[in-house]
């Protein structure tokens, strides 16, 4: 599916960016938030090539862009905003994430959509 290919292009490339600043301008939770976008990227690259997503592969995926945007995006705002993007989002995110691989690692088998 396209929009896989597209969210991994997107996580790819915010995390070289993300890790790039973390590197000159220091910050921990930014270099967190790089790492975990760059070690998801390959994986929605890979659902979307594959071509062959069953639901629950495709709630996997969801499940963890979800994580990914409350873990990553909890981190960055409390870098540049000095805020919480709301409490518990880094956990909640994180236990997403947790939910996501799982459908992922079930999903395998699942029947195949054609």
């Amino acid at each position: 599916m396209t929009i896989f290919i597209f969210a991994g292009g997107l996580m790819g490339a915010a995390g070289v960016g993300l890790s790039a600043y973390g590197a000159h301008a220091g910050g921990d939770t930014v270099a967190t938030a790089a790492q975990f976008l760059m070690l998801h990227a390959p994986l929605f690259v890979a659902l979307g090539l594959a071509g062959n997503l069953n639901r629950m592969r495709t709630a996997g995926a969801g499940l963890l862009g979800l994580g990914l945007a409350l873990f990553c995006g909890d981190l960055l705002m409390r870098h540049f905003a000095g805020a919480r993007l709301f409490p518990m989002a880094a956990p909640a995110g994180g236990i997403t994430m947790m939910l996501g691989w799982l459908a992922v690692a079930v999903s395998a088998f699942g029947r195949r959509s054609r």
